[in-house]
């Protein structure tokens, strides 16, 4: 089952105010983008987060799940908890090293 555009918008809605949000699609998936940084992966209607070390004790009760084939284990993130996703995904935020750029092909 592909996530549905109601529940990527959703997810934005969840952690709007945090930052710069976007979504981009991937692999018929999306990745959700918090100032230009890859955060947050929803595929079937979930969102995903990597397990991290700063996110560990807020993480420690939540599901796992691998958000596709060959991928590693990631948390489920807790949409419908719009306070606590801000502050995981403001800690991930944190952490996270903005992606270098692709070089362009000449």
């Amino acid at each position: 089952m592909a996530t549905t555009n109601e529940y990527i918008e959703y997810v934005c809605e969840q952690i709007n105010g945090i930052g710069a949000i976007r979504y981009m699609k991937m692999f018929g998936e999306f990745m959700v983008y918090v100032n230009d940084k890859p955060i947050i992966i929803v595929c079937d209607n979930n969102a995903f987060v990597k397990k991290l070390e700063c996110i560990e004790e807020m993480m420690k009760d939540s599901k796992l799940g691998y958000p596709y084939k060959g991928a590693k284990e990631h948390y489920i993130l807790d949409i419908d908890n719009s306070e606590f996703c801000k502050n995981v995904v403001s800690k991930i935020e944190e952490v996270t090293p903005m992606p270098k750029p692709k070089k362009k092909k000449q």
